[in-house]
């Protein structure tokens, strides 16, 4: 068996041929968290509520929801647009082998219910019928009382060592995965090691706003979905249009790619959320959008 190359992950590919300003500014500027960018956009909802509308026709449960329609216009953008699944770990820029989407499921609507983690990959052949399958799957799963998440049954352990021998057990596998080598256990449904990380606050009524990333794990994109309200836009030649929006908070490291890349990102999800009927073909399937300017 070929030996592990020092810098090596099991979960991506170590990129060490990129530009020299690339490769010099993790250095400079090693931590995620001081190197966050924070967009705002709004999604129009009127193409979404005629497209959901003949989608769940005869529907009566497991309805597809705004929720799937921008998270897999999301996943869909990740495949066709590779630097997005990137992350710094190390000082060392790296390329994920998976695009996998991670968001908190709330078991029960009270203050008491526990949040369970939903983890799920989205592949190049992923159609939106397939990913709303999955997800549904999972959510199904995560709710269910007697089920836990491999992470949170991981944590429930570590949380019963004595203190310090908990904060010394942190920093090993913190070691750990700063190498790529931390147990699946930890980290396999932890949302901080996922591509995409989903925050849905329109589902219990909050407004939009920024979400920090967090120097722990692998995640490079926080997203925050809000609840739904009106808006005011005007045509150059003066008129109104007025019509419902669905905001979206997105934070990113802005070290794995340049503002022109994440704007080509946004204008491709908009594209696509403007034609939803795009989501239906696989993935991989190239898109025509344009920048606007």
């Amino acid at each position: 068996m070929p030996r592990k190359k020092k810098g090596e992950r099991k979960d991506a590919y170590w990129l060490r041929d990129l530009p020299a300003m690339n490769q010099i500014t993790p250095c400079l500027m090693p931590n995620r968290t001081d190197n966050e960018a924070y967009i705002n956009l709004d999604i129009d909802l009127r193409p979404l509520d005629a497209y959901l509308e003949k989608k769940n026709q005869g529907r009566t449960e497991d309805k597809f929801t705004y929720f799937h329609l921008i998270s897999a216009a999301i996943g869909k953008a990740f495949v066709l647009r590779p630097r997005m699944n990137r992350f710094i770990v190390a000082k060392k820029i790296y390329q994920r082998k998976e695009i996998t989407v991670a968001f908190v499921v709330k078991k029960k609507f009270s203050d008491r219910s526990e949040e369970g983690l939903a983890f799920l990959t989205y592949k190049p052949e992923t159609t939106l019928d397939s990913y709303h399958e999955s997800i549904m799957k999972v959510i199904h799963q995560t709710r269910r009382e007697d089920v836990k998440d491999t992470s949170s049954d991981a944590m429930d352990i570590l949380t019963k060592l004595p203190h310090w021998v908990l904060r010394l057990a942190i920093r090993f596998i913190m070691f750990l995965d700063r190498h790529g080598i931390a147990p699946q256990s930890l980290i396999g449904t932890d949302p901080y090691h996922a591509a995409i990380f989903l925050s849905n606050l329109g589902s219990i009524g909050l407004e939009c706003g920024y979400h920090h990333l967090a120097n722990w794990g692998t995640n490079s994109c926080f997203i925050v979905i809000g609840k739904k309200h009106w808006t005011k836009v005007y045509s150059p030649d003066g008129s109104e249009d007025v019509h419902e929006v669905i905001p979206l908070g997105v934070t990113l490291d802005e070290r794995i790619a340049d503002g022109y890349y994440y704007s080509g990102t946004v204008a491709l999800v908009k594209e696509l959320l403007a034609h939803p009927e795009l989501l239906e073909l696989p993935a991989d399937t190239p898109v025509e959008y344009a920048i606007k300017r």
